[in-house]
């Protein structure tokens, strides 16, 4: 029930537009038909205020296309993830953006990059896109966090980019520690640099879940959602890397506490209008190939 989460409510700001929406990926790795028609459904639902963009690769546009009735009473967002040839797929990009205009819209380009040198030819092909395709759109970068990213969050930062942290995937081993994910969200917010998450964070508080829906799964330890969301927040006011590894590590919900005007962890407490802020220029989303879970999880905790 979302009745009274109005507009300027804490905990409609901490989630609204949280959820990108990405069913075509692992584990859930729906066909595009299954995943175009879940997310039509997911638009027209009451907690659709928490939905966010459509995430689909570049060279599966054509595909998309196929799939999607372009008689919307809105245009649809869209996520695009770009493939290892970023400066082969603007130009499908291009293509697609200026035919689709009128049912789907391209506001996040999603690319890897390793090195320096690969994020400063990100931003040079984004530069090129950005005279050919209509409207605004966020170029985000993701970046391995196992190693010190400081040079390459510098370098998104030079250049104007997003950030992107991969928190998990379909193995154990694809999970960051919570040391390597404090450490770029530190570095996120030390350089003004906005970042979204993907993977890993069906589930809104830390914990052990199964990692794929095979009922044989492994199980494995994932962060929640609200964990990386709230920890960005308090990054925001200089929360202490150590600090922050805790909070990404809490599991017991009774310790975090939402309210209309605030959102509070362990007794700091950060304000609506912060969180408002936050959303905006820090932490923007995450990527799921599930939203039922993640809106089952707020609705157990009261907080939906």
């Amino acid at each position: 029930m979302t009745a009274d989460l109005g507009p300027g409510d804490a905990r409609r700001l901490l989630f609204e537009g949280l959820v990108d929406y990405a069913g075509l990926f692992p584990p859930a790795a729906l066909s595009m038909t299954d995943a175009v028609a879940r997310y039509g459904e997911y638009r027209a639902s009451e907690n659709a205020w928490a939905l966010g963009k459509f995430v689909l690769p570049v060279a599966r546009l054509g595909e998309f296309e196929a799939a999607l009735s372009t008689d919307v009473d809105a245009p649809w967002q869209l996520a695009l993830i770009g493939g290892p040839d970023f400066s082969a797929d603007i130009r499908v990009i291009e293509a697609f953006a200026q035919r689709a205009a009128q049912y789907a819209l391209v506001l996040a380009i999603e690319v890897k990059a390793t090195t320096v040198a690969g994020i400063e030819t990100i931003a040079t092909d984004a530069a090129l896109l950005r005279v050919n395709v209509p409207g605004a759109f966020d170029v985000y970068v993701e970046v391995p966090v196992a190693a010190d990213p400081s040079a390459l969050i510098e370098s998104i930062a030079a250049h104007g980019l997003r950030a992107k942290v991969r928190t998990g995937g379909v193995e154990a081993g694809a999970f960051p520690d919570a040391g390597q994910l404090a450490r770029f969200v530190r570095l996120c917010t030390a350089h003004d640099v906005t970042f979204k998450a993907t993977a890993g964070l069906h589930h809104a508080l830390r914990g052990s879940y199964p990692l794929t829906y095979d009922p044989a799964s492994d199980r494995g330890t994932m962060f929640g959602f609200l964990n990386v969301f709230v920890a960005a927040l308090f990054a925001r006011e200089g929360l202490d890397d150590a600090t922050m590894r805790s909070l990404l590590e809490e599991r017991d919900a009774a310790n975090f506490a939402f309210s209309s005007s605030g959102v509070s962890w362990r007794g700091r407490t950060i304000s609506a209008s912060a969180i408002r802020s936050a959303r905006a220029d820090t932490a923007v989303s995450f990527g799921s190939c599930s939203f039922t879970e993640p809106v089952a999880d707020l609705s157990s905790l009261g907080l939906l």
